[in-house]
């Protein structure tokens, strides 16, 4: 049976909903709401790349796809707000959000 897009897609939802340290003994999972509470000045693309590289490490099929296939962005809302969002394939994820 084959891996689907929707299996991916699943996959990282069930990561962005996982804490670190959600299953014992395991550091699955991801720890957004860290990322979240920065000032937005200080979030820069070292920031995205750690959690990229970490739900690579948890998600291991994402390794399976083409280079440039994973990506995090951020898209502003007004008046004070940034959404994150996690791409797989051209499928957008919603990450989380910063309300400054």
């Amino acid at each position: 049976m084959a891996i689907t897009g929707g299996d991916i897609n699943g996959m990282v939802r069930h990561w962005l909903k996982t804490p670190v340290g959600g299953y014992l003994g395991s550091d699955y999972g991801q720890d957004l709401k860290a990322l979240l509470q920065r000032p937005l000045a200080q979030v820069d693309a070292v920031d995205a790349q750690d959690v990229l590289n970490k739900l690579r490490a948890d998600v291991a099929v994402l390794d399976a796809l083409p280079a440039g296939s994973v990506n995090l962005y951020s898209l502003s809302s007004p008046p004070d707000r940034t959404d994150l969002v996690i791409e797989i394939a051209g499928q957008a994820i919603d990450a989380g959000t910063i309300e400054g």
